[in-house]
């Protein structure tokens, strides 16, 4: 009298929760399963699903903000020229860039940005 068996269809929410029942520490991945009514091999199967999502979505980077020198007043050098041009003893309004990779790009408040923007399409084709 075996009738035919039809497919359960799980809703994200369920599966979703499902997931997070299997996350909590001491719980097994069985046991949740029999208590929902599904296959633990499914359950296996949506816990990767969710990591490789999670991977792929869009996130915030690190952002660390440090104090900076208190600045001295610019020195004064001459140029090649015989004009006397200033520098400045501390890097202002410091921005590092980390590319990954160990690659990292620092540049100051007197960047030019049009220079940085080649510069990064350049490196991002890389």
């Amino acid at each position: 009298m075996g009738g035919l068996e039809r497919r359960r269809r799980w809703s994200q929410d369920d599966k979703t929760r499902i997931v997070e029942e299997t996350l909590v520490p001491g719980t097994k991945v069985t046991e949740v399963a029999r208590r929902n009514g599904v296959a633990a091999s499914l359950v296996f199967t949506w816990r990767r699903q969710a990591r490789t999502s999670e991977q792929v979505a869009p996130s915030f980077a690190p952002v660390q903000i440090v104090a900076t020198e208190v600045e001295e007043p610019p020195k004064l050098l001459p140029a090649s020229d015989g004009r006397v041009r200033s520098v400045a003893t501390a890097r202002t309004g410091l921005i590092e860039i980390d590319l990954g990779n160990r690659r990292r790009i620092r540049v100051d408040a007197h960047v030019d940005p049009e220079a940085l923007a080649r510069v990064l399409e350049v490196l991002e084709r890389r």
